[in-house]
């Protein structure tokens, strides 16, 4: 962290910009300083949680069929296991506001890496599908909120450099999924080949994760608690006041715009990393090299997921960089069409760049909204109705995949997808604001 943002994050509440300031029920932090050891553990926690978003997810994707077997699931219970991490994101994602209000953003994002890290410590040692699921099931919910409030505490506590942290975690998201992906099997390997052995070394980084959001949800108790008592010293407030709950985003075409962008991006996504290696291979690229395919395709994630959000935060309409990463994506489907095996590196990098759009809507969840209470209904709204959206996308190519025989019909349909994915996100690129949107005053 540069000494500038470490600055911004620690100067006087008074001294911040608007959209940085606090709901009425976030106490100011002008009633009780901010602790100069806050930034370098905010950067430390944000880093770390953002790595945990996603190996729960790959890590069992790459000992999918080993896992599957040792639990004796049957193909109907597996495929449910594939489709829960987008509903978990739907369901748990709509309760983070909430919880927000209720317990604090830092709190919420505590126990969110404190529920990812327990899960993750349980389902290895389920002795049936149910438990698996079940535990499964809770570092997911903790996954959802997660992903739903990084995005508010960038803004809360880093409000003049929403590119530059939205980037850090990004990359930091992109390392975690190439990271579980690739390094589960030869982990698995030294550890004797235990799939559950495998599975369990990733909670051990989500352990790690938990330690410095209990500091920075402590900080922000003290915090609270300052200023609960400098009200009461002061008798400033003699009635209740109302909590700030953001705009009601519903009413906002551009939450709208967001939200089906989010859900047409992930829906690419899920279905570059589930089917990808499957066309190499029907298209006579051995196993091996289809699966570092989908490796080169997942690590273009890692620099670009830094650089996009930077450069979507200094320009005032992130529409352009919608069209070009969605005009990489076309490009790379058609190439999969005409010569999938011929063309298949170029083909790989080219969806990888096309699945930076998730990057680019995190920054454009935390730049269409004025204050951190719009920007948790926000991120809410476009990530649950996203994943809701994204539900059906890749069991609808697996079954045109089973019944066409052949991948011409799911390809042309992912290249149809991408026309709606770039209109949508130049809609929700546009310079303006849900609270402009929706009549609310600053």
């Amino acid at each position: 962290m540069s000494d500038e943002e470490i600055q911004t994050l620690n100067r006087p509440a008074a001294a911040r910009t608007a959209p940085e300031r606090l709901s009425p029920t976030v106490p100011d932090p002008a009633v009780a300083p901010t602790p100069t050891w806050l930034g370098p553990v905010l950067l430390v926690g944000i880093v770390l949680a953002a790595l945990n978003l996603r190996p729960a997810i790959t890590s069992l994707g790459a000992l999918f069929e080993e896992t599957r077997t040792g639990l004796g699931m049957s193909g109907t219970v597996a495929g449910l296991i594939t489709s829960v991490p987008a509903l978990c994101f739907a369901v748990f994602g709509v309760t983070a506001p909430r919880l927000s209000r209720r317990f604090g953003p830092a709190a919420v994002v505590c126990a969110g890496m404190a529920a990812v890290a327990t899960g993750l410590l349980i389902r290895p040692f389920a002795d049936n599908a149910a438990g698996f699921l079940a535990a499964s099931a809770l570092s997911l919910a903790g996954i959802a909120v997660t992903n739903v409030l990084l995005p508010v505490i960038v803004k809360r506590y880093f409000p003049d450099r929403v590119g530059t942290m939205t980037g850090l975690y990004s990359m930091a998201l992109a390392a975690g999924t190439s990271l579980a992906a690739a390094a589960t099997v030869p982990m698995t390997s030294a550890l004797g080949g235990n799939w559950r052995a495998g599975l369990l070394v990733w909670a051990l980084l989500a352990v790690i994760a938990v330690l410095p959001w209990l500091a920075i949800a402590a900080a922000a108790r003290r915090e609270k608690r300052a200023a609960k008592a400098a009200v009461a010293a002061t008798g400033a407030a003699t009635a209740p006041v109302r909590a700030d709950t953001g705009p009601g985003v519903m009413r906002s075409r551009t939450a709208w715009a967001l939200g089906c962008y989010f859900g047409l991006q992930a829906t690419g996504a899920y279905v570059t990393m589930g089917w990808l290696p499957q066309i190499f291979r029907d298209a006579g690229v051995s196993a091996g090299t289809a699966g570092v395919l989908l490796a080169v395709t997942m690590v273009m994630g890692v620099p670009l997921a830094f650089v996009i959000p930077r450069l979507a935060g200094r320009m005032r309409h992130q529409g352009p960089i919608a069209v070009v990463l969605g005009l990489f994506g076309l490009a790379g489907y058609v190439g999969l069409y005409l010569a999938p095996a011929a063309g298949a590196w170029a083909w790989a990098l080219l969806l990888g760049v096309s699945n930076c759009a998730f990057p680019l809507v995190i920054t454009m969840i935390g730049l269409r909204a004025k204050s951190p209470a719009g920007v948790v209904k926000l991120s809410a709204f476009a990530q649950s109705t996203g994943y809701l959206i994204s539900i059906p996308g890749p069991l609808l190519i697996g079954t045109l995949y089973q019944h066409s025989g052949g991948w011409d019909l799911p390809l042309a349909l992912m290249a149809c997808l991408l026309v709606p994915q770039l209109v949508l996100g130049v809609l929700a690129g546009r310079d303006r604001t849900i609270e402009d949107e929706c009549g609310m005053r600053d």
